[in-house]
């Protein structure tokens, strides 16, 4: 059982964990947490076969009050990893503000902690976006960056909305969303993302979720390694996409016709 932190943060930042011995950025959130003490992170070890717990259980040693380590009994996938630790995070009452990150931190925890901001400033849902603009640094393979833009077409066409950049692996919402963003499984294991945008746009109507939301150019974004992602899940994304717009489609309908 996880340690339950004590007290209450500002934010409490979920991570994903599988097999990440090699890549787990450490240094990175030693520095972080030792000037960000309103902060709570919650590492979610995906059943690993590498020793990638020993690296969570020595950040959690140094700073116990801060982490708190989530172990699954089997490998169940990104999508469920995150929904454990955002559920975990509500029903301990951690923060008022979930956030969750990739743990090669490609995104850093510096800015997904800046987020904080236009959450404070009536927002209730904020995510990352890789948009190339002056001064930011997006750093990505070509063949990653026009798969990307392929798959973010298709995303906006099933969600009637013009979003460039549902899969960068950074968001911020208020934790009271977590019920409605979590409570349900998702379809994908990879694509889940896209899903809570629909659950945002079903519950919420199209024009009061896109008030309610924001997407922000990232300063900084570095691929730092192999996706996790197999090969092989090309063929079935196609499916789950499907089945987003099937059951998107189908929410949006009964609750808005």
């Amino acid at each position: 059982m996880p340690t339950t932190p004590m007290k209450q943060a500002e934010i409490a930042i979920i991570i994903p964990c599988y097999n990440e011995f090699e890549r787990l950025p450490v240094a990175e959130f030693d520095t972080f947490l030792k000037t960000h003490k309103d902060v709570i992170i919650c590492f979610v070890n995906d059943a690993s076969s590498d020793p990638t717990h020993l690296h969570l259980e020595a950040l959690k040693n140094k700073f116990t009050p801060q982490i708190s380590i989530l172990n699954n009994d089997k490998n169940i996938g990104k999508a469920a990893s995150v929904r454990a630790g955002v559920l975990y995070c509500e029903q301990e009452n951690i923060a008022p503000v979930f956030a969750y990150l990739d743990a090669d931190l490609a995104t850093s925890l510096e800015e997904c902690y800046s987020f904080l901001i236009p959450i404070k400033e009536q927002k209730i849902f904020v995510f990352a976006s890789r948009i190339l603009i002056i001064g930011s640094i997006v750093e990505r393979k070509f063949s990653r960056f026009l798969f990307g833009r392929i798959i973010a077409t298709f995303i906006s066409n099933i969600l009637d909305v013009k979003v460039y950049d549902t899969q960068c692996g950074c968001k911020v919402f208020k934790a009271e969303l977590s019920e409605i963003l979590f409570k349900k499984p998702f379809i994908s294991k990879w694509l889940f993302d896209v899903e809570l945008f629909s659950r945002l746009l079903c519950h919420y109507g199209k024009e009061n979720a896109l008030k309610s939301m924001d997407e922000i150019p990232v300063k900084r974004w570095v691929d730092k390694g192999e996706s996790k992602v197999r090969l092989s899940y090309f063929f079935r994304l196609w499916y789950d996409l499907y089945l987003i717009r099937k059951a998107h489609r189908k929410n949006y309908l009964a609750q808005w016709s």
